[in-house]
This record gives C-alpha cells, structure tokens and sequence, in this order.
C-alpha cells in the first residue's frame, strides 16, 4: 500500500517527481499523451481510474493526502482548459463536500491533507463554505495571487459523521 494519495491528479503539475512511487495517483479519466494547444502536451494517466468522491481504499489509509479538484465552472465542453483542469457543474457545493471529506476518511489518524484552490470561478470563502471545514494554515501564491494551498489534518474527534 502506498503512503500518500492525489485524488486527482490530472496530469501531475506540479508533482517534482511524477512518477514517485509512494504515491497512488488517482482521477476520474484518461487521457492519452497527446498535443492539446501547439507545443502543449498533456497526459493524463492514473495509477486508479476513479471518482474523488468515492475512493476505492480502506478508511484510514494514507497518511498524506493532496485534493487538487477542478475549479473552473466555465470551461467549455471542448475546451483544452476542460482537459487539462476539469470543470464543476452547478452542484460544485456538495461535489467538493464530499470529495473532501472522503479524503478525509482515507487519512489515517493524525494524517494531513493538502488541498489547492484555484479562485478563478469560484471565490475561496464559498469553497470553505461548502466543505465546512477551516484550514489550519495556508498560503496564497501564484501569478494572480489566486491559488491558495491549505493545510488540514484529521483530528480522530472532529470526524464527520
């Protein structure tokens, strides 16, 4: 069993190492090597082919998880930002409350979760809103300063029941 777990990996931006083999890369697709825009290419090739919402692992399984879900709301369905990033459909509320906490049910005890947002379509006080749960600490970065990486832990007495 492998110690770390990226639900949805997409084509692994931003691992350094996107072959490392503790991780279990996961996503709901396939997507054969291929160029997508002139000189951009994109492959998307998970270890597990499965839905973030309902990861097929034992609870209390990976001791650091990344959640890296789609955050655009407005791609079209052909887009190359559709196929490299994913999209949300209107029920993008309840879709990353559970993907949320079923990363939070595969953690083991004490275990961190790291979740990126990007603020494109969605402002991050929403996404909060709608995962109910508050980050310990985070960061704000990127070129428009609106992708936030925050940090979680699963606290064995705070779990959703």
């Amino acid at each position: 069993m492998k110690q770390i777990l990226d639900a949805c990996c997409g084509s692994r931006m931003f691992w350094f190492d996107k072959k490392n083999p503790h991780v279990e890369f996961c996503d709901n697709r396939e997507v054969p090597y291929h160029e997508f825009y002139p000189n951009r290419y994109i492959e998307v090739c998970p270890n597990t082919v499965c839905d973030f919402r309902a990861l097929p692992f034992e609870s209390s399984s990976f001791y650091l998880v990344v959640f890296d879900p789609p955050h655009l709301t407005n791609a079209g369905p052909t887009s190359w930002t559709r196929l490299k990033y994913g999209c949300l459909d209107k029920d993008w509320p309840q879709v990353l409350n559970d993907g949320f906490w079923e990363c939070m049910r595969v953690l083991k005890p004490y275990g961190t979760l790291v979740f990126k947002w990007s603020e494109v379509d969605i402002p991050l006080r929403e996404v909060l809103a709608a995962i109910r749960a508050e980050p310990l600490f985070g960061h704000r970065g990127g070129k428009n300063m609106n992708t936030h990486w925050m940090c979680f832990m699963k606290f064995p007495e705070e779990e959703k029941e």
